[in-house]
C-alpha cells in the first residue's frame, strides 16, 4: 500500500506547455535615449486633433549612433519610427585608443552651435542632448561646449552629429 505522503513528486501538467523559457529575451542592438518628446495640436472643424513628436538618439556605444525624429497618433507608434529613423541615418565614428576624439570640432546646425573638444582624463563634460549623443556614441573623454541660446534639443543633438561627422574617419552607416 502507497502512501500519498511519502510521494511528494510534482507532476507536470501536459496541457500547460512552456513556449517562451524566461530570460532568452534578446538585447536589442541599439540603445535608446528620447531627447523631446511633444504633443502637437491639430485644430480643424469639429474640435482637435493630437498627434506625439518624438526625437531620440540610437547608438551602440561602439562608435554608432543616430538621431531620429517621429510623429503618430500615438506615443509608442512615434518611438518606433523615430528609432527607425536614427537607424537610418546613422553614422560611425573613429575614436581613439583611450575613447576621446583626434581633434577639435565645431558645427552649426540650423541656430544651434557645438564646440567638442579632447578632454583627456575628464570624462564627457557636456550638457543636454549633446552629453546624450556622446554617450551613446562610446566617447568617453570628451568636452562640449554649445554657443546657443537655442533650448531646442533636437536641434542641439544634430549639431553634435555633425560635429562628429566632421571627424577624420566619420563614415555613414549602411
Amino acid at each position: 500500500m502507497t502512501d500519498k505522503n511519502q510521494t511528494t513528486e510534482k507532476k507536470k501538467n501536459p496541457r500547460k506547455a512552456r513556449r517562451f523559457k524566461r530570460g532568452t529575451r534578446t538585447k536589442p542592438e541599439f540603445d535608446q535615449k528620447i531627447i523631446s518628446i511633444r504633443r502637437v495640436t491639430r485644430v480643424v472643424r469639429g474640435g482637435r486633433r493630437f498627434s506625439f513628436s518624438v526625437s531620440l538618439v540610437a547608438g551602440d556605444k561602439k562608435g554608432s549612433v543616430g538621431v531620429g525624429i517621429g510623429k503618430a497618433g500615438d506615443t509608442s507608434l512615434a518611438i518606433d519610427k523615430a528609432l527607425r529613423d536614427a537607424k537610418k541615418k546613422m553614422i560611425t565614428v573613429k575614436t581613439t585608443d583611450t575613447g576621446s576624439i583626434p581633434h577639435e570640432t565645431s558645427a552649426k546646425y540650423t541656430s544651434s552651435q557645438v564646440l567638442l573638444m579632447p578632454a583627456p582624463g575628464k570624462g564627457i563634460i557636456a550638457g543636454s542632448s549633446v552629453r546624450t549623443v556622446l554617450e551613446l556614441a562610446g566617447i568617453k573623454e570628451v568636452g562640449g561646449k554649445l554657443f546657443t541660446r537655442s533650448k531646442n534639443k533636437m536641434n542641439n543633438a544634430f549639431a553634435t552629429i555633425e560635429a562628429l561627422r566632421k571627424l577624420p574617419g566619420t563614415v555613414k552607416r549602411k
